[in-house]
């Protein structure tokens, strides 16, 4: 059984961001996202520009995947974006962001950045999804080292992405 407790201050709010590369979009990142659409009535899956990542796919190829999975789900919507994702939130009054959380060491990092955004800005909150532990394992850097060695994938992405993959 999981347990969130939420601030006010997001219950009231009906929508989250979910930011990452999702280079590409894994099997544990539809998972939260699923889990997040309990508790949100929409939610944003937002693509960052991340300079300093070197990215298999393109960002035309990636939203392409991310539509392929939710393109049933009309509360969910892929937007991408350059600079801050405390900037992000701003310029689309939305106070709540999504991250997931595999072990101890994401719970640093993603602690240490939820901190600066709310020090950039007190309205916006960070929430933590813990992974369900099928995808606690489960990173893109992997699943792309899979994809350069032309390993199975059926584990770690939904078969559409895999089939887009495959088409490209």
């Amino acid at each position: 059984m999981e347990v969130l407790i939420l601030p006010f201050s997001i219950m009231k709010n009906n929508c989250a961001i979910f930011p990452g590369s999702f280079d590409p979009i894994t099997k544990g990142h539809v998972n939260i996202v699923n889990r997040a659409l309990k508790i949100f009535d929409n939610i944003i899956i937002a693509i960052g520009a991340n300079k300093t990542k070197e990215h298999m796919f393109s960002i035309h190829d990636r939203i392409k995947m991310i539509n392929i999975v939710f393109k049933d789900n009309p509360r969910v919507t892929i937007k991408s974006y350059n600079g801050l994702t405390v900037q992000f939130c701003e310029n689309n009054n939305i106070r709540t962001i999504i991250r997931g959380i595999r072990n101890h060491l994401d719970v640093e990092y993603e602690k240490n950045i939820a901190l600066a955004n709310n020090t950039m800005n007190k309205n916006i909150e960070t929430i933590y999804f813990d992974s369900s532990k099928e995808y606690q394992f489960l990173s893109s850097s992997i699943v792309k080292d899979i994809i350069r060695h032309k390993g199975s994938l059926e584990n770690f992405l939904p078969n559409n992405v895999i089939n887009y993959i495959n088409s490209i």
